[in-house]
């Protein structure tokens, strides 16, 4: 294993391009009942983008999808009840939603992909690790927490009372612009909210039993903090493990810390493909 911390200077040249639908990108399977939206961007190994809580594929991915897109078979996904895929009433959970990746996978014929994930997405990316790993070729797990105490106690203190307004607003018009319903926007934070307020702790031992090569990429001002990150880094067989300046997703350019003139991506990308295309260890 490898323990990498990436000290970014302001050199570094921006991304360039930043994601824009492409025509025939957008498709719908009925899985899990779910109407599940993906996207399919380019060729080569296949490569799952999850998006974090509240989000949608352009609010996480807007600044890395049309560089991946140039190496990977991307395969975007928008989660229950987020962006514009349907709610099927019930409430959200970790392990549906790798479930869910899982089916989607089925659907498509693809035996395995790599999974990259971020924030809530991140959770889901190791689960599906954990519970699908016949289909996981290797893990990006960005700005998550696979435990309570990998955050500060006000953070979860701060869902018991959350509303709508408390929501990052690039984010609310992310959905509006892509689902145009007030409702669907409340579903979705009130799903997202409860399934904070309802979290539980994945095991050591679970993170323990991954046998693909990890890598854990986080923020030093995130939303976990960078001792968690080391920790679920040290707990891996094969992880690798790199921490950048910033706050939660501003390495890749996610709309909720999203700054004109960053230069993070480009340098976020490039720790990105080194990993992804490193050849796996028999």
């Amino acid at each position: 294993m490898r323990y990498i911390i990436i000290l970014i200077t302001l050199t570094m040249l921006t991304a360039n391009s930043t994601y824009a639908q492409t025509a025939n990108a957008g498709h719908y399977a009925d899985i899990n009942g779910l109407h599940m939206y993906y996207e399919l961007h380019g060729e080569g190994p296949a490569l799952v983008l999850i998006h974090g809580g509240g989000s949608t594929i352009n609010t996480s991915f807007s600044q890395l999808l049309p560089a991946l897109a140039r190496h990977y078979q991307v395969i975007a996904v928008e989660m229950q009840a987020h962006g514009r895929t349907n709610d099927r009433n019930q409430p959200l959970s970790f392990e549906q939603d790798a479930d869910d990746v899982s089916a989607l996978l089925d659907h498509l014929n693809i035996k395995s992909a790599a999974i990259f994930g971020f924030s809530n997405g991140a959770t889901t990316a190791l689960l599906m690790a954990i519970r699908h790993p016949q289909q996981v070729t290797r893990v990006v797990a960005a700005s998550g927490a696979y435990k309570r105490t990998g955050c500060d106690p006000r953070f979860w203190e701060g869902f018991q009372h959350a509303s709508l307004d408390n929501m990052p607003q690039p984010l609310k018009d992310a959905y509006l612009q892509v689902a145009p319903d007030p409702k669907g926007l409340q579903t979705m934070f009130n799903r997202d909210v409860e399934r904070m307020r309802n979290f539980e702790d994945m095991k050591d031992e679970e993170i323990r039993s991954i046998t693909v090569p990890v890598l854990v990429l986080h923020s030093d001002h995130d939303v976990s903090s960078p001792e968690h990150a080391v920790e679920t880094y040290r707990l891996l067989q094969h992880g690798e493990l790199a921490i950048l300046p910033g706050g939660h997703g501003e390495y890749m350019g996610a709309a909720e810390t999203s700054q004109a003139g960053n230069t993070m991506p480009a340098a976020t990308l490039t720790i990105l493909t080194t990993f992804l295309d490193k050849p796996i260890a028999k």
